[in-house]
């Protein structure tokens, strides 16, 4: 089994989540209850946030906390948004949105 370092990983992906909602450090600190720049000491690795706290950051970011540590999905907002809007297709357009997203996501 491979050893995966999340004290490292936490804060890049804290940035990530952070940023892909369009909020500052300052402004997610300050609605969390924190000081201004306690979310700016966890990104740079300064600081870690009580399991209290990071369940207050996954329910801000409006994550789970298994969504937050899902590091190869990306965008966890969006998929739950695209996965809504999916299951309202018909079988043929859903067909064709999988291929178009294939398409998308194929290395090349």
């Amino acid at each position: 089994m491979e050893y995966i370092d999340y004290f490292k990983l936490f804060p890049a992906r804290l940035a990530e989540l952070r940023t892909e909602k369009g909020v500052s450090a300052r402004d997610m600190s300050l609605s969390l209850g924190q000081s201004n720049g306690y979310i700016n000491k966890i990104e740079n690795g300064h600081a870690f946030p009580s399991f209290e706290v990071f369940i207050y950051i996954c329910e801000y970011l409006k994550i789970t906390p298994q969504e937050f540590f899902d590091f190869d999905k990306k965008s966890p907002t969006y998929a739950k948004q695209i996965l809504k809007e999916f299951g309202r297709l018909t079988p043929t357009q859903a067909e064709h949105v999988l291929e178009i997203v294939k398409d998308l996501t194929e290395k090349k």
